[in-house]
């Protein structure tokens, strides 16, 4: 096992660098030339659109960051062109490529070659699309840069390409960190980032609901509307309106319009909840200019469990609920919002026949995390009214040590492919953060592949992006990084086969001497070794590839992808010791043994290098780690509450390490081995 784990440690990173061209994402058209040695320094100039000039300023900046010198005058010119210049034309006319009108909007050509790249389009967007390209054809480090020459022709396969950002459930960005995502889901061709509020949001009109230092101002709204805007990143809010209302209804306050008590669902028929609405939604439509505003209405599990109970019970939950949908889109209406209303699809989803009295300018957000396939039912039936419809794929982030792009990958794949397929327009890929532990810059591996799989026609190559993450995020040039992705899908992987899920977060802080960690144990001790080995793996490239190049990109998403691994790792040392320690008990005690028990028989269990110091170091360094990463994104606020979690873990190990320190020494004044629960462990583990 441990031979032929290290023998993909070293083989993966030779295979992956083998690969070449790389692009996120894969141009529709790509005729590639020879990679040219870049010498000398590099010039971008564009014409006197501020939109064009936006993006040479934008690119510029892209290649010193990767390294290259930039100039008036350089070794390599890089052209931003509008194809009503007579230069574009020209160039066009020579090489015979054909603008289409399916181009128009979004789309663009490159002409790359040794001493000049050429960006052509015909709006703002395609002009900033093509200089996204143009930036990664530029690859290497300072001394062995290179320009991949050839010819792109690329239009997105659909319109609205987006990622949707939960800001509710623990983690909140901070204002500059919003920024990055903004700049870096742009320069991978997505449209749209969609910030998800239950309470975050900071209203005038109900100061109590948004928590202090955990709310977005209407200030830092406008200020990253702003901020967007020249990089084609359209701001679509979602607020809440029907249920995930707990962090408002839980004041009294607002009791009276709880389905249930202090619960999660506003309760349809109170004319206070309508009222509640068109507050939130006028704040909004006075703060985001986007054409778009979400409703989200998922999830209204405890409809028809309080106030709604006899409606339901005579008309049935699915007409209870739509009609509610409805007489929001009517209301918002009424008092004059001009915005296309997104609402996600699962309650109506499970009422086809009813869906035909919904408004058929809303637009129909199906979510599906988890399949490959069968998306069908979850698309014709707004389809088939005529109803617009996008897809909203999953990073599967929420609640894990790091997050399993084993199902990730695949579930973009699939429903994005099978969107296309049934008319979808759009796509909103999405991370939640359900336990509030959740670290956005662990989360680009799946961010990144649903901007490849929603520009792209048909279905995206998972092995073509593997091969070009690295490369491209990161600027790593050996394949290391991405030989890291891939072990860290197999550490998921090895759990997945024992029967123990996956890496979720219930394994990192589970103990493992309680009732339900020994019935885990059983399937972890099997896991552990193979886990381990790939967590281990993981980091050992990730430091690899930064000490053969210091100047890697995405530091911080290096250090979060580094501490996912050991948080992976922790959890198969974590059932590995508990076996190990009692194991070195039952050797002290056992009435076979021909020698003395001594001091040194239950140094195993603690002592300098006992496995109960072991595991509270793990889990100091496991604080540390965690706290960097979040304060390189977040704000300040609930912090605490996940340190908290580390806090109580490493007072569990310290306790327990204490209490088998005085059971030693007992030992040593008595020469009698205490009885195990005074060691901290208990007396044996099931199999």
């Amino acid at each position: 096992m441990k031979r032929a784990c290290l023998a993909i440690l070293v083989a993966l990173p030779i295979a992956l660098a083998a690969q070449a061209p790389r692009l996120i994402p894969v141009p529709r058209e790509f005729t590639a030339g020879p990679a040219v040695k870049l010498t000398g320094a590099i010039a971008v100039t564009a014409g006197t659109d501020k939109n064009d000039k936006f993006a040479a300023t934008e690119l510029a900046a892209a290649v010193k960051e990767r390294g290259g010198k930039v100039s008036t005058a350089g070794a390599l010119t890089i052209r931003l062109l509008r194809t009503s210049d007579a230069e574009a034309k020209t160039l066009l006319s020579a090489k015979k490529l054909d603008f289409s009108k399916e181009m128009t909007d979004e789309g663009y050509i490159v002409v790359a070659e040794a001493k000049a790249i050429k960006v052509i389009g015909a709006s703002a967007a395609g002009v900033f699309y093509g200089a996204q390209t143009a930036k990664q054809l530029i690859t290497g480090h300072p001394g062995a840069m290179s320009v991949q020459t050839g010819v792109v022709r690329d239009w997105p396969a659909m319109r609205w390409r987006g990622f949707h950002d939960d800001l509710s459930r623990g983690p909140v960005p901070s204002l500059d960190f919003q920024k990055h995502i903004i700049r870096t889901i742009a320069a991978y061709k997505m449209n749209a980032y969609s910030p998800y509020y239950e309470h975050t949001l900071a209203y005038d009109s109900d100061p109590l609901v948004g928590p202090p230092g955990g709310a977005m101002t209407r200030e830092q709204v406008k200020e990253l509307v702003a901020y967007a805007k020249p990089f084609h990143i359209e701001i679509i809010p979602e607020q809440e309106a029907f249920g995930h209302l707990h962090h408002a209804l839980k004041y009294e306050i607002y009791n009276t319009v709880a389905e249930t008590p202090h619960g999660h669902v506003l309760a349809p028929g109170q004319p206070e909840s309508m009222n509640i609405i068109r507050r939130w939604f006028a704040e909004i439509d006075s703060l985001f200019p986007s054409q778009f505003v979400h409703l989200g209405a998922d999830e209204t599990f405890e409809l028809g469990k309080g106030q709604t109970k006899e409606a339901v019970t005579k008309d049935g939950i699915g007409p209870v609920y739509l009609k509610f949908l409805g007489d929001i889109e009517r209301s918002l209406r009424a008092q004059g919002s001009k915005k296309t209303f997104l609402f996600w699809a699962d309650i109506a989803e499970k009422s086809p026949n009813l869906v035909g009295s919904l408004p058929r300018d809303m637009i129909a957000v199906a979510w599906n995390y988890w399949s490959t396939s069968g998306f069908e039912r979850s698309l014709t039936p707004f389809s088939g009214i005529g109803m617009q419809t996008w897809v909203a794929p999953g990073v599967s982030n929420w609640s894990m040590t790091y997050p399993d792009n084993n199902t990730a990958l695949k579930n973009i794949q699939g429903f994005v492919r099978d969107g296309q397929k049934l008319g979808s327009t759009g796509m909103l890929n999405t991370s939640w953060g359900d336990d509030g532990e959740e670290i956005f810059n662990m989360t680009w591996y799946g961010v990144l592949f649903g901007a490849a799989a929603s520009w792209q026609k048909g279905e995206s190559s998972i092995p073509d992006y593997q091969r070009s993450f690295g490369l491209q995020f990161h600027g790593d040039t050996t394949g290391k990084i991405d030989a890291a992705q891939q072990h860290l899908m197999m550490a998921h992987a090895a759990i997945s086969k024992a029967g123990a899920g996956n890496g979720h977060d219930f394994l990192y802080w589970v103990d493992p001497y309680s009732p339900e960690g020994m019935e885990i144990a059983k399937k972890m001790r099997v896991a552990a070794p193979e886990l381990r080995i790939h967590a281990e793996s993981a980091s050992v490239l990730i430091a690899q590839a930064r000490r053969l190049q210091p100047q890697l990109r995405e530091q911080d998403a290096l250090d979060a992808m580094d501490m996912g691994a050991r948080r992976l790792d922790l959890i198969g040392m974590k059932f590995q010791f508990a076996d190990e320690m009692v194991k070195a008990y039952a050797a002290a005690i056992d009435p076979a043994r021909t020698t003395p028990v001594t001091w040194v028989d239950l140094s195993d269990i603690s002592g300098i290098n006992g496995r109960l110091q072991t595991m509270r170091e793990a889990y100091v360094l496991g604080r540390e780690l965690y706290e960097k990463s979040w304060r390189a994104e977040n704000r300040p606020y609930w912090l605490h509450n996940v340190l908290g979690r580390y806090d109580a873990a490493i007072q569990l190990w310290w306790t327990r390490s204490q209490m088998a320190d005085a059971a030693r020494r007992e030992f040593g004044r008595t020469r009698k081995v205490p009885p195990p629960e005074r060691m901290g462990i208990p007396a044996s583990m099931p199999h």
